[in-house]
């Protein structure tokens, strides 16, 4: 419904219609998953599920079912590579705020879920879901970056943007289930998602803004931005380059936390996949850099250096984004503090 908001715009019916049609399959498969979990625990509670696979000591055809069903379901909330194909449309055609709800809200709750799920009900499970969540981030990571660089509308790219950050959240479940990496991990997700949270939330902010003056969503539109709208342009690049990982801002602190947890499992696959993250990381220079490029170094579409007008609720969303986005990367013990609390949430569902 939030994504057909718009109900006179095609492309906003068309958001709506590809969300609810493969939000209602993804859910299908998930749903199928859980019943053969519960087949197999005879329970839904996620304790009784894992307790049962446990005491079992080893997993079946089914077990093994159950667990890919489920992810698989969660895939497509973060909307990971090959079940992404919803969110560039989706976030193209829904309106502004509603994208940045699904791009941050809708992929947070999935996470949350996800590693809920892995740690709750499928901890001895690793052998099953290692293997496939290793192949989610690096999928996800690569295209969602490959995509990125080819278009020319912001919003599309950002979408494409948000796909390959899903990828780098995923990098440090890939080796959770190996001994000692599990808090870890964990604590690098929860990391990772805050400061994403606080970044994306930021550049639809300056999306919103600006889009309300230019009408239009072309990354050409951002051209000589910096020359009549200065502090929206330095902000655009402040969160383009957090999500790029430049440092000292905080999208470099959550994706060294992140590679760090793939360095201290000492696995061959978690140096693969830092190999494959760092390499994507470079990757995603090539179309951040591109918006920075149309901000400082373009000149303005028709010479319009209309002034734009912020309202004082997108004045607010971009002080808190931006304080948070500069905090968590010079002060990287106040992220890393609200991290912990993953190790507490972690002791309470064991």
């Amino acid at each position: 419904m939030l994504a057909a908001w718009r109900k006179r715009d095609p492309k906003s019916n068309e958001a709506g219609v590809k969300y609810f049609l493969l939000g209602v399959f993804a859910s299908a498969v998930m749903l199928y998953g859980m019943s053969l979990m519960y087949g197999v625990a005879n329970s839904t509670l996620l304790t009784e599920i894992g307790a049962k696979f446990t005491a079992t000591g080893e997993f079946s055809a089914v077990h093994a079912l159950a667990v890919v069903f489920v992810v698989v379901g969660f895939a497509f909330k973060v909307s990971a590579v090959p079940f992404h194909t919803w969110a560039p449309d989706t976030y193209e055609g829904a309106p502004t705020p509603v994208t940045a709800f699904l791009s941050v809200a809708s992929k947070a709750a999935g996470f949350v879920a996800l590693v809920v799920l892995l740690y709750t009900a499928f901890p001895l499970a690793q052998d099953i879901w290692q293997p496939f969540i290793w192949v989610l981030s690096a999928l996800t990571m690569t295209i969602g970056n490959v995509l990125a660089l080819k278009q020319n509308n912001i919003v599309r790219m950002i979408a494409y943007s948000s796909i390959s950050q899903g990828g780098f959240v995923l990098m440090p479940l890939a080796v959770a289930g190996l001994a000692g990496s599990g808090t870890t991990a964990l604590r690098s997700v929860v990391l990772y998602m805050i400061v994403y949270a606080a970044t994306n939330l930021g550049v639809f902010a300056i999306i919103l803004a600006v889009s309300n003056k230019t009408r239009s969503g072309e990354i050409s539109s951002y051209g000589g931005l910096f020359s009549y709208a200065p502090t929206l342009g330095v902000l655009m690049t402040l969160f383009l380059a957090s999500l790029a990982g430049i440092p000292p801002l905080g999208g470099w602190i959550a994706k060294f936390v992140a590679f760090q947890s793939l360095i201290q499992s000492q696995s061959t696959w978690g140096y693969a996949l830092a190999v494959v993250g760092a390499v994507n990381s470079v990757v995603a220079f090539g179309y951040y850099g591109n918006v920075m490029r149309e901000i400082w170094m373009r000149p303005v579409p028709d010479n319009d250096t209309t002034l734009i007008s912020v309202p004082g609720s997108l004045k607010l969303a971009l002080v808190i984004t931006a304080g948070a986005t500069l905090v968590f990367g010079i002060l990287p013990g106040v992220g890393l503090h609200f991290a912990d609390l993953a190790e507490i949430a972690g002791a309470i569902t064991r």
